[in-house]
Parts: C-alpha cells; structure tokens; sequence
C-alpha cells in the first residue's frame, strides 16, 4: 500500500521523514518516481495528473495539499473519487497573522508612511480608534469566523457576511443577498476570505466597491478570481477606495507589465498569507488516512456541488 506525492519536492522530502517515522505501514513514493501503479491508494497533491483512474488504477483517495481546492477540476475527478482537502493548523495560524497585519497595515497607514519615507517627509496622520473604524469579513466559515473574533479582540467594530446564517462572539453577523448591502456599507476594510465558486468567482467588482463606504480599504486573502484586477484599479483611481493589499491574484506571477507591481496604493505579496507546514498537517492527514482504513468518514471531504 502506497501514498504518492505530487507537489513542492522539498517540503516532499519532510513529508517522506514523517512517514517513514510515523507510518512505516504506508510506502512514500514521490512523483514523478511512481513505481508500479497499482500499489498507490492515497494521492496527496496540488493537482492530480491527467486521466487520474488510467494513472492510478487503484486510488482510493485524493488528498489535497491546500485548504482550498478551486485548482481541482470537478468534471476531471471520478464521481466516486473522495477529494479531501487539507486541515493544517498551520494554514489558520498562518492566515490570523497575515490578516490581522494587514489590518493594521491600513488601519495605521502604513502605506502613506513609507511612501512619506521615500519621499524624505516627516507628517503625522490622526489615529482613527479601533473601536471606529469598521471591519467586515467576506466569508464567515471555520477561517473567516476565527479571523473575525481575533480583529475583535483588537477592539475593532467586526461584523462578517456569508451565504448562510453564522454566529460568531463579538461580531456582527449577516447573511444572505438581502443583507449584502447592509454589510458592505459598514465595512471600511474589508476582507475576502471567500471560498472560490462559480457564485464567488468576480464578487470584488466595481458594483461591490460602489456599495462600500468612500475611502474604503480591500485586502484579498481567498482567490484571485475573486478580484476584477482592472476594476480595482479604477476604484482607487476614483478616490473611492483608499488602498489595497493583495497577497493572491488570478495569474501568479503576474506579468512584468502588470500594473499592481508599480501602484503604491497596492501592497502585493506572493500567496503567502499560509503555507502547508509537512510537521503540522501530518497528524491530521494520517489520521484521516487511519479513518479510511476503518471505514470512518474523513475530516473535510470536499462536496463537489459546493466546491469545497
């Protein structure tokens, strides 16, 4: 019995040591080194290779490497195929750090003071309280929910939106299309953590900035496709979106004439908000391996008809 991995060969390397520690039961083979096939029952993978049934006769289970699972394509996969994605801690640890920075990163102006720096000029800016300044999560599931009770213990005014009803301690909850509106408008910096779907896919357009407050803030920490790039930029030509910060977009890495590399109200990172951590998702991927083997339903299955 094998598990076959297919995604960053050095953090492959760690993944091989832990197996080998931990579950010498389960052979670690390395793409594209495959050995015979008909061995391999678990794949653990960004993305799977093509024809993935010819490839891999005997696969029992797709794991995924990420959180999220929008680089899979649905209609490639087996019906029967389990697709389950990755529950690493490190990833919402990693994620509460990037957000709660960039938060701050806006809310204390960050951008204009090293733009002050560059430019040899010493101006003070009037600190706005956090209890005024207003931040709203797109995406209320398991990450934005913890994301949105952290910010409030910062003393911010937090409220979320999702599709469906949530409720989370100190935070303004909205749900439904009904409510989008309402939420949008008290959101001075708003965060996507949006799951990507077909109803997902563009949702930070120039409708959705026109519902925001003037001088409002976006950081996008879902999916690229969730962002209309040039929509964006014209939002902040307009004057009625202040800033950005962008750590994910549609093509990484953008092209060397992409106009987020040279705007100063645009602070752009490399998808690095969360990485998977080999030493920290290990527990939790064998023991979901040990739950298939018993015939137990794993943790994070992934429902194709919601896409994640």
């Amino acid at each position: 019995m094998a598990l076959l991995y297919k995604s960053d060969p050095v953090r492959g390397a760690r993944w091989k040591a832990l197996f080998a520690q931990h579950a010498p039961d389960i052979e670690f083979r390395q793409w594209p080194d495959i050995g015979d096939p008909n061995d391999i029952r678990y794949l653990l993978a960004w993305q799977p290779p093509e024809n993935i049934m010819e490839s891999l006769p005997s696969l029992e289970v797709l794991f995924a490497t990420s959180a999220g699972v929008d680089q899979f394509d649905f209609d490639a996969l087996p019906p029967q195929l389990p697709l389950v994605r990755m529950l690493d801690p490190a990833i919402e640890s990693g994620m509460i750090e990037y957000a709660t920075f960039a938060t701050l990163w806006l809310h204390r102006r960050m951008g204009d003071y090293v733009r002050q720096q560059r430019e040899g000029q010493w101006q003070a800016h009037m600190l706005v309280p956090a209890a005024q300044r207003r931040i709203g999560i797109l995406g209320l599931g398991q990450l934005g929910s913890t994301i949105a009770s952290h910010l409030a213990g910062y003393g911010f005014a937090v409220s979320g939106w999702a599709r469906s009803s949530r409720q989370v301690q100190n935070v303004a909850c909205y749900h439904g299309e009904a409510a989008l509106d309402e939420f949008l408008a008290c959101s001075d910096i708003l965060i996507c953590v949006l799951p990507l779907t077909d109803a997902t896919r563009g949702i930070l357009n120039r409708g959705l900035f026109a519902r925001l407050p003037e001088g409002a803030a976006l950081i996008n920490i879902g999916r690229g496709e969730h962002l209309v790039e040039p929509d964006l930029t014209q939002a902040l030509d307009d004057g009625h979106l202040s800033a950005a910060v962008m750590d994910v977009l549609g093509e990484e890495p953008p092209a060397d004439d992409h106009p987020f590399w040279r705007d100063e109200r645009i602070l752009l990172t490399p998808h690095v908000a969360a990485m998977t951590q080999p030493d920290s998702a290990f527990p939790v991927l064998l023991d979901n391996l040990r739950r298939h083997q018993r015939g137990e339903p794993m943790i994070g299955r992934v429902d194709p008809q919601r896409g994640y």
